[in-house]
């Protein structure tokens, strides 16, 4: 017994001895198969409680190695429901203009009769077209109360305007305002950041946002406070004067925490995306000429987050409600 015990120890460690259910399935079939040609598939069928016609076929498909006996893929190579061959045409025919913006691309093949789900489609864009992807790590955030109706919360912050747009070559910055609720956007273009550009961005969106707002949120800019400056200053900014006198709660989010603006945050990226890289601008009020046009179709373009609804959807419901 210690015989066996140290030499199959050794097999183990030189990996002779497969220690995975698979390789072990295997090397049982093969003494199986080597007992039904000692003694007859039928006394090897009522030692080994398996039936005849599984044993047969191992014989069929063994070759000498235990490999030739592992199971095979059940995978099917097609199925009723895959994409068609025209739904393939339609899919790579719009792809280059939208290989960029996923959503886009679905949304535009909806219209065009295409019924498959967005998920759906990103998997199958991702087999054909870029198969060396991988899944990003899973962050194990902390738990974040969302907002339960319209102005609730409303996430501020301001995006360099990309130079390559600008023709006349000024600095220009547009202001972006994202509601928690129901992800309605309203941005604004300025010539200058600063706490009177600020203040003028917060009288036009209330006025844009079709309901009450009851917080804002920023970072800690000194376009939005004074709070973080060497030395401190004994008044508040216009910003801040304008939100108290409006009786609006004013957060700022944590130091050197951008993801806690992270709805803004992520906003700016698509605008970059969709907007700044297909337009020009020759000056301020060209650029917020083309910026209006934007909002409009931007509150239309249905988002993941609100499980493929537009943002003015959401919005009509909680209308109807208030």
């Amino acid at each position: 017994y210690d015989i066996i015990l140290i030499t199959t120890t050794t097999l183990i460690k030189k990996g002779a001895v497969p220690m995975n259910s698979i390789a072990s399935e295997a090397h049982f079939r093969q003494r199986v198969i080597k007992y039904a040609k000692k003694y007859g598939v039928t006394a090897a069928s009522n030692r080994h409680h398996r039936s005849r016609q599984a044993i047969y076929e191992w014989i069929a498909k063994y070759d000498g190695s235990w490999k030739s006996l592992v199971d095979r893929s059940h995978r099917p190579h097609s199925h009723p429901n895959q994409h068609t061959e025209a739904e393939k045409q339609m899919i790579l025919r719009r792809y280059p203009r939208y290989k960029d913006d996923m959503i886009l691309l679905w949304d535009s093949l909806r219209k065009s009769g295409y019924t498959r789900s967005y998920a759906s489609l990103v998997r199958l864009l991702k087999k054909w077209l870029k198969p060396e992807i991988k899944k990003k790590t899973k962050q194990n955030l902390k738990p974040y109360m969302r907002a339960t109706y319209p102005g609730q919360k409303v996430q501020i912050d301001v995006k360099f305007v990309p130079s390559y747009c600008v023709v006349n070559g000024e600095k220009y910055y547009q202001y972006t305002a994202i509601d928690e609720c129901t992800r309605l956007v309203f941005r604004e273009m300025y010539d200058e950041h600063s706490t009177y550009s600020s203040k003028d961005f917060l009288l036009k969106l209330l006025k844009a946002f079709p309901f009450p707002i009851r917080e804002i949120q920023t970072d800690n800019g000194t376009e939005w406070t004074n709070a973080l400056l060497v030395k401190k200053s004994t008044h508040k900014t216009l910003f801040e004067q304008a939100l108290e006198d409006m009786d609006i709660r004013y957060h700022r989010i944590q130091i050197a925490t951008p993801r806690h603006n992270g709805k803004v945050e992520r906003q700016h990226r698509t605008d970059e995306k969709r907007f700044y890289k297909k337009m020009r601008m020759f000056n301020l009020s060209d650029g917020r000429a083309q910026l209006a046009k934007y909002n409009i179709k931007s509150n239309n373009i249905p988002k993941i987050c609100l499980n493929f609804r537009r943002p003015n959807e959401v919005l009509a419901d909680y209308l109807a409600l208030m």
